[in-house]
């Protein structure tokens, strides 16, 4: 397992250190950072489920963030 998920790590740093200029690379990636994971995470690739168990959790903390402030600022008076 572990060695799974140290190729996987190994592959996404050699994926992600191309070899253009960051200008070209920019201008070519449409894909946001979120989308990248997204498809990483739904991939077979070994290590991916943690991925996407990752993006699980930063959406339930967000969301859970989201409704806090959303108390805080019903019951603030105005």
């Amino acid at each position: 397992m572990a060695r799974h998920l140290a190729i996987a790590l190994v592959l996404v740093t050699l994926a992600a250190c191309g070899g253009e200029s960051t200008d070209k690379q920019a201008a070519r990636d449409t894909l946001t950072q979120r989308q990248k994971d997204s498809i990483l995470g739904n991939s077979r690739i070994p290590g991916a489920s943690g991925v996407k168990r990752a993006m699980t959790a930063a959406d339930s903390t967000s969301a859970g963030i989201q409704r806090a402030n959303a108390v805080a600022t019903d019951t603030n008076p105005q």
